[in-house]
């Protein structure tokens, strides 16, 4: 959602559009309504890669677009910064003149919440992380039920009922959603199975390319992927095996063996963060926002794929939206054969957010 491998081979760039105006009260969280009109917070992003990535970057990037649009902040934004204590520096230097900050990497956390501690009344928010201060939120979407009709488009395409997945870091995110992915394949055809290799990497695609070869040598059909390039279904294209991208729609990496991926619509937060920070309502927590409230979708499903595949998926995508399906419901059973959630039960937020086990079908290891 975030880590290094290419990120930490690349040079730091920035672009300040800064506006020149002081914050209402001086500091995030202490603005006034009767001064909103006068004076605009100072917002910084953070991001692992660059914009052009085509995925998780480039989604938040367009998410800072809309809040420029609709609140007229022009945010700071800083990119290619892997984490560790180049991250850390950064976030120091940026918190001495930002009154919001945005953190888009899992590995940004400890980072964040060593700078966080040292500026009390500067506002940070981290994309993908659990650890909260009343300075310090987090965000994240229910990606797990995008992936999980996905699954489903997946799990009618494959014709000899290998998949594989090449995972980026074996982190709870990723984990849970190659396991919704699975579910939602199984849920149309019980009898596939899902080879998942790692790559260790959020955007390097040469390695990846080589981690999604290596599973198209065992001859997956239909093969996915959690990074933010196109690199593997642009491997599958090559073999004329259907391919799943991650993060942004990439049809058009591989238009004549595309499915579809989860997709990312981080707009809508950023605005109404800024702004509750703005009147003075914000209040640190562990956002985890649905498919309902649009933080998360599906990308349109590829143009050869099936109508009735289409039509499948998207009754599907109803019941998610109106609440009377869930993903992760038992029973579920994991790769060894345990029962870790018994029929109609479900799981909890924090039993998702902390998934260190594979599902039943998948062929893979989770390293330690």
């Amino acid at each position: 959602m975030i880590l290094t491998a290419c990120s930490g081979q690349s040079t730091p760039t920035s672009t300040t559009t800064a506006p020149n105006a002081t914050p209402a009260s001086t500091q995030a969280g202490n603005v006034t309504p009767s001064s909103v009109e006068k004076k605009m917070p100072r917002v910084a992003f953070v991001y692992i890669g660059v914009p052009g990535d085509g995925g998780w970057t480039y989604e938040h990037d367009q998410g800072r677009l809309m809040l420029e649009k609709e609140l007229g902040i022009k945010a700071t934004t800083v990119e290619n910064i892997p984490e560790g204590p180049d991250a850390e520096r950064v976030f120091e230097e940026l918190a001495q003149k930002n009154d919001i900050i945005f953190g888009t990497s899992f590995g940004y956390m400890d980072p964040m919440y060593n700078v966080a501690q040292k500026h009390p009344k500067v506002t940070f928010l981290h994309a993908t992380g659990y650890k909260t201060l009343p300075n310090l939120g987090t965000y994240m979407g229910r990606e797990y039920q995008s992936a999980y009709l996905v699954g489903m488009a997946a799990g009618k395409m494959t014709k000899n009922n290998h998949m594989g997945y090449v995972g980026a870091f074996p982190i709870p995110e990723v984990i849970y959603t190659i396991n919704a992915f699975t579910l939602g394949a199984q849920s149309v055809n019980p009898d596939i199975d899902v080879s998942v290799v790692w790559s260790n990497t959020w955007f390097d695609p040469a390695t990846e390319k080589q981690a999604a070869i290596s599973l198209l040598d065992k001859g997956v059909d239909v093969l996915a992927a959690y990074q933010d390039s196109p690199a593997s279904i642009q491997a599958a294209a090559e073999r004329k095996v259907w391919g799943i991208g991650n993060d942004s729609d990439m049809g058009r990496f591989a238009p004549e063996t595309y499915i579809s991926n989860p997709k990312w619509n981080w707009g809508p937060y950023y605005v109404q963060t800024v702004k509750s920070v703005m009147d003075g309502t914000w209040k640190s927590s562990a956002y985890f926002g649905s498919m309902k409230e649009g933080i998360t979708d599906i990308a349109p499903l590829g143009k050869n794929v099936p109508a009735d595949v289409k039509a499948l998926v998207e009754k599907k995508k109803q019941d998610i939206l109106s609440g009377t399906f869930e993903v992760f419901q038992g029973p579920i059973v994991d790769q060894d054969g345990k029962t870790r959630f018994e029929q109609g039960k479900k799981m909890t937020d924090e039993e998702i957010l902390g998934t260190t086990w594979f599902v039943k079908g998948i062929k893979g290891v989770i390293p330690k």
